[in-house]
């Protein structure tokens, strides 16, 4: 999607990863109001600025943990965060909390509150194994977060989302 708009602007990216494409500095600066326009109506925006930048990669980390890991991550966050920005844990910290108006933590809770929320949904997995996929030290750790993030215990999420037969 993102590589057909940019070739329809003339432009072949270095490299394309989640949340991230390289092109060269020359070939963008022709098109660059007109890839804007296309990236924005895909929903996608450039992020120019360094500090937007690294937050952006510390919600990738994230989203990539709660998402795409067989089991989230079983070693420290802020390790894990730090270790693969080759930065500084509490310059992130504090970057991505004035930014966001919310900690590194906190994202991360929500992000797994919301996995949770899908995978209840499609019903394919008891609670137990929702918390053993996303790391949690219980059921009960679980659903004391569910609960204080949704305002609902897990189950009654799950009846009120349930499709209706």
């Amino acid at each position: 999607m993102v590589k057909s708009e940019l070739e329809k602007l003339g432009l072949t990216p270095l490299s394309i990863e989640i949340g991230e494409i390289l092109i060269r500095e020359d070939c963008i600066n022709s098109v660059r109001e007109q890839l804007i326009i296309n990236l924005n109506s895909l929903g996608l925006a450039i992020i120019d600025d360094r500090k937007s930048q690294t937050i952006e990669k510390i919600k990738i980390i994230i989203l990539d943990l709660v998402h795409h890991s067989e089991v989230v991550l079983k070693i420290n966050l802020s390790n894990h965060i730090s270790d693969q920005l080759n930065q500084n844990y509490h310059y992130l910290s504090n970057l991505f909390t004035e930014a966001n108006e919310m900690t590194i933590e906190h994202y991360f809770i929500a992000q797994k509150i919301e996995r949770a929320k899908e995978l209840l949904i499609y019903n394919e997995h008891s609670l137990s194994e929702i918390a053993y996929q996303l790391n949690y030290s219980s059921v009960a750790h679980l659903s004391k977060q569910f609960k204080k993030v949704t305002g609902l215990t897990a189950t009654s999420f799950k009846k009120i989302k349930r499709p209706k037969v």
